[in-house]
């Protein structure tokens, strides 16, 4: 290993090499090409930077000024490009090494007077990297190296034909190398056509899942899967989390519900610019959001530190696509676990996936309010802040709270602030009972109340019962019908928990958010839906008209004068009347039909007009009606000779078929 490197390495305090570091180090590797299969986060890009050094600097310690590129790092999306770019630019920074990247979304006259200056590693994407070759702004012509991180990805999402434009134009003399967290039969076939000699080098163990991943698949009812990611999130309070959805809509509809529960949270999708992908994760690196909601595209290799959660809020469409996800975490030898959320409907699908991926997850229904509760205090007696001596600046405050309240009161109010920090969890249906066909009991006596807010506020009954059972010291028991109106919406509750609910909301009776609660007279009246008979939703439910007992509806009602035919149902149908079609007024009157003689009903045919002329049968004393060639049998035109035609030709037979036709 260069010096340069080695002192850059030591200064991040690298002071062992992950395995696949190690494997591309050896001696006999040096300059050759390689096709290297790795876990993901198992550092494989200082393993390829460490690996193309002897290929760049030979026997120097460091680069020479910069001309025409040595060496080009291709990656799948822009944010993987900008993160080996920034791996790289500390780790050949000794080595007086200069980088450039070309990828989408960037403005490409910036890029190529970057090239122009001069670089010795670009780092790139596919379609940016080929624009550059096609209009000639980048001289391959020196390079030595080239690198294809995370080659799989590249050919799924479509990028075969950019990759082996790109390699065609590079110089045969040079090293490749092929990194990949699987190898299918396209990346094995893309090596064998430009790669020459290639070694295998691969530190996976197919038997074996990553062992600093911790895979859970969480059992939920079909309504209750936003509410599991929020209690998974709460229940784990990783520093940084993503959340993984299959489509854009997903990621905007789950950012905004993990917004409106305080959760610091961003997007990472494919419709993103640039620059917000960028701020995006900026913001998840220097702890400005905790949580990332992205599509795979988007997030594909991207590295967070302290990223101990993924969520999956949807299923993968396959095994290599769960284990690419999952890879975000468990990095650099960090724990994480990897959740998989499975409404009843995705369950046998979830099973595959881990069957082809070669995983064992562990199934649970996912964590309740209770669970998240009990987890929360659980950290808060481990919290080493307790231990610590009281420092110097707050000894003063720390006395006067003392001397002003009890130690109960202390500790009262500091649950109230801290709880206030926090989001509440939230209460989850029981799995085992969702489809269950027993009806739920008999609430019995209860006392109806009612809460500001209603349908055109948005209020949800699944976020009403629980800031309910945490304003009013109520278990979801207690709580029976809810009922959402426009402005209003209406609760019920117990008669022996009514007066206690009234005591702990207190004089004011206000709940969460300042929102007013009162005491209803009486239950809110019941509203039409489509179809119902209390008279709203489809017009067609109007009440039965009046009619004598046994009398049918009528068939018809004429609605001119209002009269009502009856008809027997019984009676022969041909026999019914018919209701009168009426006259569309710009309707033209319909020529009468000509008379028939009586009783003549088929094959008449009206005869021809009294006074009219003949038929024409040709002028007198004229030539006779031409009949064609004279065929056999018969007439022929005079000194016409006669002529015979074979009789399976397709001209006779098509000459039969239309004198048939004729005739």
């Amino acid at each position: 290993m260069k010096k340069a490197l080695a002192d850059a390495l030591e200064a991040r305090g690298y002071d062992t090499l992950t395995p696949v570091q190690q494997a591309v180090l050896e001696p006999e590797l040096d300059g050759v090409d390689m096709l290297v299969s790795a876990q993901t986060g198992s550092g494989k890009t200082l393993g390829f930077g460490l690996a193309i050094a002897p290929t760049l600097l030979g026997t120097a310690e460091s680069f020479s000024p910069a001309g025409p590129p040595l060496a080009l790092i291709i990656a799948p999306t822009r944010e993987l490009a900008m993160q080996v770019k920034r791996e790289l630019a500390w780790l050949y920074e000794k080595a007086g090494a200069i980088l450039a990247s070309t990828v989408g979304g960037m403005d490409m006259r910036d890029e190529r007077r970057s090239l122009d200056r001069g670089a010795h590693i670009v780092v790139s994407t596919p379609g940016r990297l080929r624009d550059h070759i096609s209009r000639g702004s980048i001289n391959l012509t020196e390079i030595r190296a080239v690198v294809l991180d995370e080659a799989d990805e590249m050919l799924d999402l479509g990028f075969r034909e950019d990759l082996e434009f790109i390699l065609g134009e590079c110089p045969e003399a040079r090293q490749t190398l092929l990194f990949s967290a699987t190898v299918p039969a396209a990346i094995a076939k893309l090596a064998e056509s430009y790669q020459q000699d290639a070694v295998r080098v691969a530190t996976v163990n197919p038997k074996e899942q990553h062992a600093d991943i911790e895979y859970a698949a969480y059992d939920v009812a079909p309504r209750d899967a936003e509410n599991a990611i929020i209690n998974i999130l709460r229940f784990h309070e990783a520093p940084n989390a993503i959340v993984f959805c299959n489509t854009r809509a997903m990621v905007n509809r789950m950012t905004t519900r993990l917004s409106n529960r305080g959760f610091p949270v961003v997007a990472l999708s494919g419709e993103l610019t640039q620059s917000e992908r960028t701020n995006a994760l900026q913001a998840m690196r220097d702890g400005r959001a905790r949580v990332c909601v992205a599509t795979d595209v988007a997030a594909r290799g991207i590295d967070l530190p302290n990223l101990d959660l993924v969520i999956h809020a949807e299923l993968p469409t396959g095994s290599d696509t769960l284990l690419h996800r999952s890879g975000r975490t468990g990095r650099a030898g960090r724990k994480g676990v990897s959740a998989l959320i499975v409404p009843p409907a995705a369950k046998r699908k979830a099973q595959r996936l881990l069957g082809w991926a070669k995983l064992s997850a562990t199934w649970a229904p996912a964590p309740g309010a209770d669970e998240v509760r009990e987890k929360d205090r659980e950290r808060m007696l481990a919290d080493p802040a307790w231990l610590e001596q009281v420092s110097e600046d707050d000894q003063d405050t720390v006395a006067e709270l003392t001397s002003r309240f009890s130690a109960e009161q202390l500790a009262a109010a500091y649950l109230r602030l801290k709880a206030e920090r926090q989001t509440a969890p939230e209460d989850l249906s029981d799995v085992s009972t969702t489809f269950s066909p027993t009806p739920r009991p008999e609430f019995g006596p209860s006392v109806w109340f009612a809460i500001q807010g209603g349908r055109k506020a948005h209020q949800d009954p699944r976020r009403l019962l629980p800031m309910l059972c945490k304003v009013g010291g109520l278990t979801r028991d207690s709580i029976g019908a809810i009922r959402i109106r426009d402005e209003e919406s209406f609760f019920q509750i117990s008669e022996a928990q009514a007066d206690a609910f009234v005591k702990a909301l207190g004089p004011d009776m206000i709940g969460e958010d300042g929102l007013t609660i009162r005491r209803s007279d009486a239950p809110p009246a019941q509203q039409g839906g489509f179809g119902a008979k209390s008279g709203g939703g489809y017009k067609g439910n109007k009440p039965r008209d009046d009619r004598p007992e046994g009398e049918k509806k009528p068939r018809w009602k004429d609605k001119k004068d209002g009269t009502t035919t009856s008809v027997d149902y019984n009676d022969d149908p041909a026999s019914r009347p018919r209701k009168p079609k009426p006259e569309h007024p710009n309707a033209k009157p319909r020529k009468p039909h000509f008379d028939r003689p009586e009783g003549v009903v088929e094959g008449y045919k009206k005869p021809g007009k009294p006074g009219g002329k003949p038929a024409f049968k040709g002028k007198p004393g004229g030539k006779p009606a031409f009949k064609g060639k004279g065929k056999p049998g018969n007439d022929a035109k005079p000194g016409m000779a006669p002529t015979t035609a074979k009789p399976n030709s397709k001209k006779n037979k098509a000459r039969a078929a239309a004198k048939n036709a004729k005739d």
